[in-house]
């Protein structure tokens, strides 16, 4: 008796250690990886936060380096026309919606400016004395009488001798930068050498900064709320008390920014991956117990029916294993769901930009075309324009001149729809301008009608047609069915495109052909049906499709049917941006 009893505390002492290690051994091997895990999803969207601010803040350098050497700008220097200089520099600024552009002398002082600058001097700042070394200078600061943050950029301009005879100045609002990605996603911040919080997702962060030798961050005024950081499997993690839309412990995680002399930094919550630990120690903890109590009952059996015993104790091993097996066939499940989710959607964001290459492809010989024909032009009258200078004739220089800037502003306009065409849209639906994007679409399509002598019936409304949707996706849809008719009519005599735009209670864009008409409507938006011979380099069935979820992803739809007088037309309904008396 006195034995059993022994052996009854010893097996009560080995299940009390096993359900106390070995779900705190999963528990930490767990959260081990799912820290990892939550790393690398952290590191990505840091990542991608830090591409998108340099992305935004790149456009403004570009613009000074671009924009530095403008004639109007150089010859200030000379006694050019301060007045023509403001306009300039102020039609940029409406245009960027930069926050200030100003053109310095190589002593500092402001010689013209977009608002209210002119005559002040910026000598000694870090961006004017690096522009006055030939480079472009970088620099950010608070003004103390507005609040405004100010992002600089400072880029040189150069006399025919080499060297620099000013600098243009652009300034950029860090308010209207973060306006596009506030409260989104984790809590990013951005510090500078200083150790300033100068640009961040969350607003009760802005201008904490770090002490020299700290890790935490302090607020500008007030005591320091409580701060504690700690390494766990590899991973620096915080636990604070910052605000209610910053994590009470969170993944801490740091990218370099050189370019913008900023580091990234981000505060991950950890909750999720605390949770999928607990979750998983205690279905060990569950499974132990479990196999702890049938373990108990078999003992209990063994004194009466040793035969019986053996049998039970079989069957609890079996059902133990099947668990075990069934939880990591779960695991498994749903790490590949998760996984196939992210390809899935992967796949469709690659797939919308493969079907606008693809449209860019097939268009490719007439944009070459089109921009060639003008560049051929200016060389023409750029040699023209030489030979009237060297003969006395300026006005005649003069005219070649004009012709020579309203090609290369034709070429822009054909540049800047390519760019917007092929470009990937992340922003979210918002108010556009239909008529403005069947334009658009149909200078992207020009030289396909204009090689296929096709005629164009379009009547523009005399206003503009506000809609919900994205700018750059509905150019996608309009392009695909501008050209799916072009598609339809080859070989035909008589090739007819209509387009109109319809207001009632939706806003209605038809696009009809002149060609044979389509023969199953009821498949025309299926993926990969083509009406198009087998192997042909001309599509693969994808257009219609993705034009299909592009219009369904606004909330309007897209139909496909045959005219009564011939010919295929497609109907695109779309929602307004407000009501029809606010979009007229």
């Amino acid at each position: 008796m006195r034995s059993w009893v022994r052996q009854r505390f010893a097996i009560l002492a080995v299940f009390a250690v096993l359900l106390v290690t070995v779900p705190g051994g999963v528990w930490r091997l767990g959260y081990s990886e799912a820290l990892d895990q939550l790393a690398q999803q952290g590191e990505a969207d840091l990542a991608l936060a830090a591409d998108r601010l340099t992305a935004q803040l790149q456009r403004y350098q570009e613009l000074a380096v671009l924009l530095s050497s403008h004639p109007v700008l150089t010859g200030l220097s000379n006694g050019g026309d301060p007045e023509a200089a403001k306009n300039l520099l102020l039609d940029a600024a409406d245009k960027t919606a930069a926050l200030n552009l100003y053109y310095v002398d190589t002593s500092g002082k402001t010689l013209a400016s977009a608002f209210s600058m002119r005559g002040q001097t910026i000598v000694g700042t870090p961006h004017f004395e690096r522009a006055m070394n030939g480079a472009l200078g970088v620099h950010h600061l608070r003004n103390p009488k507005t609040g405004l943050r100010h992002f600089l950029f400072a880029s040189p301009s150069f006399a025919q001798n080499g060297q620099v005879s000013g600098a243009l100045v652009v300034s950029v609002d860090i308010d209207y930068v973060e306006a596009n990605w506030q409260g989104d996603g984790p809590a990013v911040f951005f510090i500078d050498q200083d150790g300033l919080v100068f640009i961040t997702n969350r607003d009760e962060m802005l201008f904490w900064r770090r002490k020299p030798g700290d890790t935490g961050l302090v607020p500008p005024e007030g005591a320091a709320p409580p701060f504690w950081d700690y390494e766990r499997a590899g991973h620096d993690l915080w636990r604070l008390d910052w605000g209610a839309y910053i994590p009470e412990r969170g993944l801490h995680l740091v990218h370099p920014m050189p370019v913008i002399a900023m580091v990234g930094e981000a505060v991950l919550d950890v909750r999720p991956a605390t949770r999928l630990a607990n979750l998983q120690a205690a279905v060990v903890a569950a499974l132990i117990f479990a196999f702890g109590v049938f373990l108990y009952q078999a003992f209990q059996r063994r004194r009466v029916l040793a035969e019986a015993n053996a049998v039970l104790e079989e069957r609890v091993q079996t059902r133990t294993r099947a668990l075990t097996d069934t939880n990591v066939q779960l695991r498994r499940e749903i790490s590949e769901r998760q996984e196939a989710e992210a390809a899935l959607k992967q796949a469709q964001a690659d797939l919308v930009q493969a079907g606008k290459l693809s449209a860019l492809g097939q268009m490719s010989a007439g944009i070459s075309h089109e921009l060639n024909q003008p560049l051929m032009a200016i060389q023409q009258f750029a040699e023209n324009g030489e030979q009237f200078l060297e003969r006395g004739k300026v006005e005649v220089a003069g005219e070649n001149l004009s012709r020579i800037s309203a090609l290369a502003g034709r070429m822009a306009r054909i540049i800047r729809n390519l760019r917007a065409f092929a470009r990937n849209e992340s922003e979210p639906m918002g108010r556009v301008d239909i008529v403005a994007v069947i334009e658009s679409a149909l200078e992207m399509t020009e030289a396909r009608i204009r090689r296929d002598e096709i005629a164009l019936e379009w009547n523009a409304p005399d206003v503009s047609v506000w809609v919900r949707g994205g700018e750059v996706r509905l150019g996608q849809v309009l392009v695909n069915l501008i050209s799916n008719a072009a598609d339809a009519m080859e070989g035909t005599k008589a090739r007819v495109i209509r387009i109109a735009v319809e207001t009632s209670d939706r806003v209605i864009i038809r696009v009809t052909d002149s060609g044979p008409g389509i023969e199953e409507p009821e498949k025309i938006f299926d993926p990969f049906f083509t009406t198009k011979a087998v192997g042909s380099a001309e599509g693969m069935g994808l257009g219609l499709s993705i034009s299909y979820g592009l219009v369904q992803s606004f909330g309007g739809e897209i139909r496909g049917a045959n005219a009564p007088e011939g010919g295929a037309e497609f109907t695109v309904e779309l929602d307004y941006w407000a009501d029809k008396e606010q979009a007229a």
